[in-house]
C-alpha cells in the first residue's frame, strides 16, 4: 500500500509539475508573440513607428539610459517617495483603525467622511495640493498617501471589528482592560489582514506617486512618462 501511495503521489507532483511548466510556457511564448507582432507591425508599416514606438527602439532608449545612469536616477527617487508613502500609509491607516475601534462614536461620525474621501479620484487633488504646497517632494508624497490611506483606514477598521466577542468577554472577565485587548489579541490576530491591506497599499502608493510626478516632478518615471509623451521619444 505505501509504495501505490508514493507512486501515486509522485505520478500527482510530476503531473504539477509539467502543468506549472506548460503554464510558464505560456505566459513566455504569449509575451514574445507580442513583441514579435508589435515589432513586425511597424516594420510592415502596419504601425506608425513614430506613434506608437516598437520593442527594438524601447530596448535601444533603456539601452542609452542605462549606459548614462539616468535611468537609475530616475528610479532610485520614484522607490524613495513610493517607500516614504508606503510607511506614512501603513503607520496612519493602523493608528486610525485603532482610533476608530476605540471610539464607537467617533467611529460612526468619521465613518461617511472616510467613505466620501476615499471615492474622491485622486488625480483631481494634485492640482490642489501643488497650489498648497507648492511643487516638490512633499506634493508627490502627499498625493499618494491620499491615495492609499482612507481605503486602509477603512479596511482595517472592518477588520478589526470582526474579532471575536468571546476573546473580549475572556479578556475582560480576567481582569483585562481594552489595551490588554488591543496589545494582546487584536493586533497580533490581525496580522494577517495587517499585511494583506500593505501589500494592495505598495501597488496604490507606486500609482500615486506617479500621478504626482505627473504635475508636480523635475525627475522620477512619472516625468518621464510625461517626458516622453511631449516629445515622442
Amino acid at each position: 500500500m505505501k509504495t501505490h501511495a508514493t507512486l501515486a503521489q509522485q505520478e500527482f507532483v510530476a503531473k504539477q509539475l509539467r502543468r506549472r511548466r506548460m503554464v510558464t510556457g505560456a505566459r513566455i511564448l504569449l509575451l514574445v508573440l507580442f513583441l514579435a507582432l508589435w515589432e513586425i507591425s511597424v516594420r510592415a508599416g502596419l504601425l506608425n513607428g513614430f506613434i506608437f514606438s516598437s520593442p527594438s527602439r524601447i530596448i535601444q532608449c533603456l539601452s542609452s539610459m542605462v549606459l548614462d545612469g539616468s535611468i537609475f536616477l530616475h528610479t532610485g527617487i520614484t522607490i524613495l517617495e513610493t517607500v516614504i508613502s508606503f510607511g506614512l500609509v501603513t503607520a496612519i491607516g493602523i493608528f486610525g483603525a485603532v482610533a476608530l475601534w476605540s471610539s464607537k462614536s467617533l467611529s460612526e461620525i468619521l465613518d461617511p467622511y472616510l467613505v466620501m474621501l476615499n471615492s474622491l479620484p485622486k488625480s483631481a487633488l494634485a492640482p490642489i495640493l501643488i497650489v498648497w504646497l507648492g511643487s516638490n517632494i512633499r506634493t508627490i508624497v502627499v498625493a499618494a498617501v491620499s491615495v492609499a490611506v482612507f481605503g486602509s483606514i477603512l479596511t482595517l477598521h472592518n477588520g478589526f471589528k470582526t474579532m471575536d466577542p468571546d476573546q473580549i468577554k475572556l479578556i475582560y472577565s480576567l481582569g483585562g482592560k481594552k489595551q490588554d485587548i488591543l496589545f494582546k489579541v487584536l493586533l497580533p490576530g490581525s496580522v494577517p489582514l495587517i499585511i494583506s491591506n500593505m501589500k494592495v497599499n505598495i501597488g496604490l502608493c507606486l500609482v500615486g506617486v506617479i500621478i504626482g510626478e505627473f504635475l508636480a516632478a523635475r525627475a522620477g518615471l512619472g516625468y518621464l512618462i510625461i517626458y516622453g509623451s511631449q516629445v515622442f521619444s
